[in-house]
């Protein structure tokens, strides 16, 4: 029986109770890695923590604010201490938070987007990155959005602002860590069905229209998203780094 490909390495995904973080949670599991997971408000429910457990340990899901730097450093400390070591750091969490305009926008709002989206993942890298192997085999993996390229649908204007700054934030991240041996890159999704964003800020009118201008004709599933990122975190993509993977069925060409 081969070796599964990500076996022995160590995971630590943020905002990994639901959705596509959740996806990502159990497909490096599956590949053989050991994970951790964060999470705000959605608790990992018992298959999610049944993937964490799948290799005889107990599971271990850390319940923190992304926003608050005191709380990741705690995060990822007890991340590295339940696992030992840590590999692979996927910043996947993010959000909407609302849907306004220009005009609606204040600044309250459009800062609590921002820092949701992008302080997050900076604190998280900020804390973690120490702790990746170097060598080819550290990953720092973001998780953005089409919107980044597109400026998303109406009322995203900060979202989209967010999003579009992690790939900035990716490239940079790149080039700096590159001489360490630490590869960095970032995935933007399209429309990805049964997760909590579309849920909640989608109608089913928009959600149909979408989904109607998708070329490969249906809309993407978090484990189109998850099976990025199991490959990302693999040996096959150690000399991709800089990177962006749109996963949007073509959407971004139409």
């Amino acid at each position: 029986m081969s070796t599964p490909p990500l076996s022995g390495r160590a995971a630590l995904v943020t905002g990994g109770g639901v959705g596509i973080g959740a996806a990502i949670a159990r497909a490096l599991a599956e590949a053989g890695a050991s994970v951790v997971v964060t999470y705000r408000t959605h608790v990992p429910d018992d298959d999610v923590l049944a993937a964490l457990g799948r290799g005889g340990g107990k599971p271990l899901a850390v319940q923190v604010d992304a926003t608050s730097e005191p709380e990741v450093r705690r995060a990822v400390d007890a991340a590295v201490d339940h696992l030992g070591r840590l590999d692979v750091l996927v910043n996947n969490v993010g959000g909407l938070v609302g849907r306004a305009t220009l005009a609606e926008l204040d600044l309250e709002r459009w800062r609590t987007v921002l820092a949701v989206n992008l302080d997050s993942m900076f604190l998280f890298t900020h804390h973690a990155v120490n702790h990746l192997p170097r060598h080819e085999s550290g990953r720092v993996i973001n998780v953005a959005s089409l919107a980044g390229h597109t400026g998303g649908h109406p009322g995203a204007l900060a979202y989209a602002t967010a999003k579009a700054g992690v790939l900035g934030f990716t490239r940079a991240l790149a080039t700096e860590l590159g001489p360490q041996g630490i590869t960095a890159n970032a995935l933007a999704p399209g429309f990805i069905e049964a997760t909590p964003f579309h849920d909640t800020f989608t109608t089913p009118e928009s959600k149909a229209r979408t989904v109607a201008g998708i070329p490969l004709g249906r809309p993407g599933r978090p484990d189109d998203v998850a099976g990025a990122v199991r490959w990302l975190a693999s040996d096959d993509a150690a000399f991709v780094s800089g990177a962006v993977i749109d996963i949007n069925g073509a959407q971004h060409f139409h």
